[in-house]
């Protein structure tokens, strides 16, 4: 069974300060108080998880709609996001105007992350967003994909799904760079667990090209491939790293799989993390598209 590790919901704080007194010198409260008040994040909650076989130690970042408290009724679509300690904040950062627009309907997203403070993030992304291992840190430290597929499946979605009030017949995958690696991956190998998936400029090139090996199997398989993908690539990233992507959308839009609705963009004079923005803004909108109040040319203003 899968418990909260922090019995208490904690709103996300962009700047944590602690401040301790020791020996007899006492300090007055107007001294240690801090100068500004730290910016929190509004409708936004840690969840630590314990930590797991593998020694992994999950943080999800939650946010919540503006609803959410209000009405008590209403379930919302999911969007877990990899790499939360970074891309939480790129979709809290769009999630309004889209809502705002209704183009999207509201929707709780979840930060993929990890507890615990001054953390390696690149080394610890590299164990679980990659499908197989590559080179620089050796089989133990990359390549464990499909683990990290296992603990979404079976600990992290129905925990988002026991705690929070989802609609868990609508749920979005996304990433970018190796998470968009991952996302492609999750596609692939649980086709049924996600019902949109958003891969930003996705790290194809990784393993020589393993994912297309991988798509290559899946597609002899005969297995019925239904969701709604977008998969984006910068307009000024390496070209070695973007022939990888393209290389893909031209294989996807080969098969022509009649349940799969697939857009494929390029984002014009971008690089590798300026694009991911404007990749999750178009994203989102296309994967939660039958689900949006409106769409097309709005009437106001």
């Amino acid at each position: 069974m899968l418990l909260d590790f922090n019995p208490m919901k904690i709103p996300l704080v962009a700047v944590l300060f602690a401040s301790m007194a020791v020996g007899p010198t006492i300090v007055s409260a107007a001294q240690s108080a801090p100068a500004h008040p730290p910016h929190t994040i509004s409708n936004s909650e840690l969840r630590v998880l314990p930590r797991n076989a593998a020694g992994r130690h999950y943080q999800l970042h939650v946010g919540l709609p503006a609803s959410y408290r209000k009405d008590t009724e209403k379930r919302y679509p999911v969007m877990y996001v990899t790499d939360g300690y970074w891309d939480f904040e790129k979709i809290r950062a769009i999630h309004g105007a889209l809502v705002y627009d209704k183009v999207v309907p509201e929707f709780i997203w979840v930060g993929l992350g990890y507890a615990g403070e001054d953390l390696d993030y690149g080394n610890l992304r590299r164990w679980e967003l990659s499908p197989v291992p590559f080179g620089g840190g050796g089989s133990d430290e990359s390549g464990h994909a499909a683990d990290f597929l296992k603990t979404i499946e079976t600990e992290i979605i129905p925990f988002i799904e026991r705690e929070y009030r989802v609609d868990s017949s609508y749920r979005v995958l996304g990433g970018a760079s190796l998470g968009g690696l991952f996302t492609l991956y999750a596609m692939y190998s649980k086709p049924e667990l996600f019902q949109g998936y958003i891969a930003a400029t996705p790290a194809v090139v990784v393993g020589n090209d393993w994912l297309l090996n991988y798509e290559e199997k899946f597609a002899k398989s005969g297995k019925a491939l239904k969701a709604r993908l977008y998969v984006t690539a910068g307009g000024n990233e390496s070209p070695g790293f973007v022939g990888g992507i393209l290389r893909y959308n031209q294989r996807v839009a080969s098969r022509k799989h009649p349940d799969l609705v697939y857009r494929f963009r390029i984002i014009d004079d971008e690089r590798h993390s300026g694009m991911q923005l404007e990749s999750y803004t178009r994203g989102v909108r296309f994967v939660f598209e039958p689900l949006a109040p409106e769409t097309g040319p709005a009437n106001a203003p």
